[in-house]
C-alpha cells in the first residue's frame, strides 16, 4: 500500500501511480510472515500471541504459588503477596530501590477476568499495532508505555499495588491514535483515528467508573504510547531508520530480561525458604 494515499500499488514501484509520491526503498507490503510451530504462533500477530502466551505462564505460576501460600481463591484471585513477589509494581519496595518492577508489574494479573480481558485485547489492539508497526516498533511502544504508565501510577498511587498489561495496550492505542492524527487526511488515517479515539474515550471512562481500575497506569501508558506512535511511523520506508527501531527493539528486550532477572533474585529466596 502507498503510504500516503494508501492506494493498493505493486512492491516493486518506485512511485505511486495515484498520488505521485516517492516510495523509498519499497511499497508497504501487506504479505505477513508464514504461521510458526506448525500455527500456534500466526505470523500475522507472532508478538502479540507471544506476550499472551508469556503472560498467560506468569498468571499460571502465581496461581501455583498463591495456592502454596494458602490462597483457597488462587485460581480467580491472586493473593497481594503473590503479586508483590513477582514483581507488582509497589510503592515501598519500589522506594527500597526495585525499579525493575514498573517493567515486571506490566506482565502480571490479579484473576481471571483481569487476564482474559487483557489478553483478548491485547490479540486486537496488538495485531493492528504489529501489522501496522512492524514487531520491532510495537514492542518498544509496548515496554516503554508499561515503563511510562506504571511511573505515573507510582506517582498517582505511590503507596498502592498495581499489575496488568493494561498500561501496555493503551499505549498501544495511543500509538494507533498517533498514527490516525498524523495521517489524518488520508481515508486509512481518519479512520484509525476515529477508531481509536472512541476505543481510548471508552477506556478512560471505563477507569473512571470500575473500581480498583489504576487510572494513572492508564494515562500513563497512553501517553508514553502516542510519543513513541509520533515519531515510529510505518517500518519499510527507510533500511536505516528499520535498523534503528530493530536496535531500540533489542534494547527493550534486553532492559526487561533484566528487569525479570532482578525479579527473579528476590523471589528465590523465598521459593527456597518454603521447599
Amino acid at each position: 500500500m502507498c503510504p500516503n494515499c494508501r492506494a493498493f500499488i505493486t512492491t516493486d514501484d518506485k512511485q505511486c501511480e495515484y498520488c505521485g509520491v516517492a516510495l523509498g526503498v519499497r511499497a508497504i507490503d501487506l504479505r505477513m510472515p508464514d504461521d510458526l510451530l506448525g500455527g500456534l504462533l500466526p505470523g500475522q500477530r507472532f508478538l502479540a500471541t507471544l506476550l499472551v502466551m508469556v503472560c498467560s505462564g506468569l498468571y499460571v505460576a502465581t496461581i501455583v504459588y498463591s495456592m502454596k501460600a494458602g490462597n483457597p481463591h488462587a485460581l480467580t484471585d491472586i493473593d497481594g503477596r503473590t503479586l508483590i513477589a513477582f514483581g507488582g509494581k509497589f510503592g515501598p519496595a519500589m522506594l527500597a530501590g526495585q525499579w525493575w518492577r514498573l517493567v515486571t508489574a506490566g506482565f502480571l494479573h490479579g484473576g481471571i477476568m483481569h487476564i482474559m480481558f487483557n489478553m483478548w485485547s491485547l490479540l486486537d489492539v496488538g495485531a493492528h499495532a504489529e501489522e501496522l508497526y512492524g514487531s520491532s516498533r510495537m514492542w518498544v511502544i509496548f515496554v516503554v508505555s508499561t515503563i511510562t504508565g506504571f511511573w505515573l501510577s507510582h506517582w498517582w498511587r505511590p503507596m498502592g499495588l498495581s499489575i496488568g498489561a493494561s498500561a501496555g495496550l493503551f499505549g498501544l492505542m495511543g500509538a494507533m491514535f498517533a498514527h490516525g492524527v498524523k495521517w489524518e487526511r488520508t481515508a486509512y488515517g481518519a479512520a484509525i483515528k476515529t477508531v481509536y479515539y472512541r476505543a481510548l474515550v471508552y477506556g478512560i471512562v471505563a477507569s473512571l467508573l470500575i473500581p480498583m481500575i489504576d487510572m494513572g497506569a492508564h494515562i500513563g501508558g497512553l501517553a508514553g504510547g502516542f510519543a513513541v506512535g509520533w515519531v515510529a511511523d510505518e517500518p519499510n520506508k527507510s533500511v536505516n531508520t528499520d535498523r534503528a527501531w530493530d536496535w531500540a527493539a533489542r534494547i527493550a528486550l534486553a532492559v526487561v530480561a533484566l528487569c525479570f532477572f532482578r525479579a527473579v533474585t528476590f523471589l528465590l529466596p523465598t521459593l527456597l525458604a518454603a521447599d
